[in-house]
């Protein structure tokens, strides 16, 4: 009975926990694109308010009737639902796409790590070297990625000499991952890892680079501009003449601006939003991916792979 009780009280606790959710997603701000388009939808509601004063004053002084038929723009406003569709999912591919890849640079870097330590050298210093610099490729394809020159956690790693020829380098990450390729020839050349496990502890960093690449691709070619421009001409033609087919419809002429806003709401939320998810890496973005979190929980990987491989290396040592 007891047990029926704790049962009921946590699904009680989920279903509150949900209606919070919906309730602060439903009418919160941060994170929505509202704010950016509110603008736009204020600017039709006054187009509309326009067009219903000039309908009446016209209607009123010269017997002209703006009205248009209606039945076009439910063929219009299908057509126009499916566009925005399709480049919405177009900009959730590479959001999602990127994120992808960016679970690839997590397992690569936790692989590498562990190669490492357990094929390279038992030296103390190289391994903790080594383990730093696997640390630091993420940093230094976040800062890439978001165009930074700098990044507090890469001097934290390797402190402030070695930070900044990270800094200066042409391309952060490739230092980085030349670096760690560095590391591993030394480690070949002084027979402390034989060829075989050099081979496929290369491979490793090499896939970083693979990975990075496919990120830089997302990143420097978004959406064909083109398709932006037309979706965007067909829908303003789309509001600006909406409100002559609602004077068809529509005995109060003061409600055609508010039915033209919650109309053109969504519509200019999903060109909002396809327009978000085309760089899922600039912080400016809404719904970036949290690079900052995935690095550092590669670093904590890393580092405690360092930490826990340590007592392994001192009985091996003693023995």
């Amino acid at each position: 009975m007891k047990s029926t009780n704790q049962d009921q009280d946590l699904l009680q606790q989920l279903f509150n926990s949900r209606a919070t959710t919906f309730w602060r997603d439903a009418l919160g701000i941060d994170g929505s694109v509202t704010p950016h388009v509110i603008p736009n939808v204020l600017v039709m509601g006054g187009v509309a308010s326009a067009i219903c004063a000039s309908s009446w004053l016209l209607l009123k002084t010269s017997g002209i009737d703006l009205a248009l038929p209606v039945a076009p723009y439910e063929y219009m406003g299908a057509a126009l639902g499916l566009l925005l569709v399709l480049r919405t999912n177009a900009g959730y591919d590479r959001w999602w796409e990127a994120r992808k890849l960016w679970g690839g640079i997590v397992n690569q870097c936790r692989n590498l790590a562990i190669s490492g330590l357990t094929y390279g050298p038992r030296d103390a210093a190289w391994q903790d070297e080594f383990v730093r610099w696997v640390a630091v490729f993420p940093y230094a394809s976040c800062a890439s990625l978001r165009d930074e020159t700098e990044q507090p956690k890469i001097e934290a790693l390797l402190g402030t000499n070695a930070a900044a020829k990270v800094f200066q380098s042409n391309h952060m990450p490739t230092y980085a991952a030349q670096r760690l390729a560095l590391l591993l020839r030394q480690a070949c050349e002084n027979a402390d890892m034989d060829r075989f496990a050099f081979m496929q502890v290369d491979r490793e960093r090499a896939q970083l680079i693979d990975h990075l690449g496919a990120c830089e691709r997302i990143k420097k070619t978004p959406l064909a501009h083109a398709y932006s421009i037309k979706i965007r001409r067909f829908i303003t033609i789309f509001l600006l003449t909406l409100p002559f087919a609602l004077l068809h419809l529509i005995g109060h002429n003061w409600l055609v601006p508010a039915i033209t806003m919650l109309v053109s709401y969504p519509l200019f939320s999903l060109d909002q939003i396809g327009y978000e998810l085309q760089n899922p890496f600039s912080v400016s973005n809404l719904d970036h991916l949290p690079l900052d979190a995935i690095c550092s929980a590669i670093e904590n990987n890393v580092m405690a792979l360092k930490s826990e491989h340590a007592p392994e290396r001192q009985l091996e040592a003693i023995v």
